[in-house]
């Protein structure tokens, strides 16, 4: 599709250093840990088996969800929107990743470069978007919990996921499409993969629209839904606060404390990537945060969020229960 018309070494020369048309690139050198040699093998190896932990743990939550009709309440029902998002998020990441990491050539061509940032920022701002939800749901749950499944019908749960996605596509991906510049050599991505603000450096035009798009974007898919998370969890303490048993405010909390977890998570790594002071700032320590918030953290949410719940616990001895006694299980 892009035929190769440049040769890159290794070390990311190039035949030429001007601004080039988004045609004529054929690979981008993928730093990643290369400068760290004898890392890369444990790294591999490490994060081969956090990919598949986080493959098997959010497939095991989609799975028990639409085998064990307990698990079927809209919590659940964006909790299986969550893990195949996690999923997907790492599946773009990951296997390039570690095919780098033993690659003697650690490239990447350019078609998959730009399909990796469309892909990351999709996904980041629908992850936000759909923790907002989730915020929305417990609200509900805790605060009306009498009339919750008559507000969080599935005809509700299903416009307010279609609407996650949509969103999400739409606040992140459609934009980007008058950000993207020609890209001036070295051709050299010091990075574990392709994300917009990587490439942005690598622009060779003047970036102030970009920048510009990129704050208004980041404003809308990241302040808006911190802003709902923030204010459902002032309701949702307010709510907790009036309960006058103790079991009951352990209860509230309870359901809130994994959705909570996640949260942290999310933004926490996101603020100190972010919004760290220039001093802190360090190429390493960049790529570092990176592969927490786009390998581990992913492998993490299954556990955090259902695998340790005893809900869903329960429902995996009753499927296992059920395969043993060869029951046939419906949909």
């Amino acid at each position: 599709m892009f035929p190769s018309i440049r040769e890159l070494s290794w070390d990311g020369s190039v035949a030429g250093m001007g601004p080039q048309n988004s045609s004529t690139i054929a690979e981008l050198v993928l730093v990643g840990f290369s400068d760290h040699p004898q890392t890369e093998i444990p790294l591999f190896l490490f994060f081969s088996l956090v990919y598949l932990a986080n493959c098997l743990g959010n497939m095991a939550v989609i799975t028990l969800v639409a085998l064990d009709s307990s698990l079927q309440t809209p919590m659940y029902f964006f909790l299986c929107h969550l893990a195949f998002l996690n999923g997907f998020f790492s599946t773009v990441v990951t296997p390039k990743m570690l095919f780098n990491f033993l690659a003697s050539r650690k490239v990447i061509s350019y078609p998959f470069c730009l399909a990796q940032t469309y892909l990351t920022l999709f996904l980041e701002s629908t992850e936000c978007f759909l923790l907002a939800v989730m915020a929305i749901d417990r609200y509900v749950a805790i605060c009306y919990p009498l009339r919750y499944l008559l507000i969080m019908s599935w005809a509700v749960c299903t416009a307010l996921a279609v609407a996650v996605w949509v969103t999400g596509f739409c606040a992140s991906v459609i934009p980007l499409y008058i950000v993207i510049l020609p890209l001036c050599g070295p051709y050299v991505v010091d990075y574990l993969f392709c994300e917009l603000p990587v490439l942005l450096h690598m622009f060779c035009a003047d970036t102030s629209l970009q920048e510009a798009t990129m704050a208004i974007g980041g404003a809308g898919t990241v302040l808006l839904p911190f802003l709902l998370i923030v204010l459902s969890y002032l309701r949702i303490l307010v709510a907790v606060i009036r309960i006058d048993s103790v079991e009951g405010r352990k209860k509230a909390f309870s359901t809130c404390a994994s959705h909570l977890a996640v949260v942290t998570i999310y933004y926490g790594t996101g603020l100190i990537r972010y919004l760290r002071p220039k001093s802190l700032y360090s190429a390493e320590g960049d790529k570092l945060i990176s592969v927490f918030y786009a390998v581990i953290g992913p492998a993490l949410n299954p556990f955090i969020y259902s695998l340790r719940n005893k809900e869903v616990q329960s429902a995996m001895r009753r499927v296992i229960e059920r395969y043993k006694k060869g029951t046939r299980i419906t949909f």
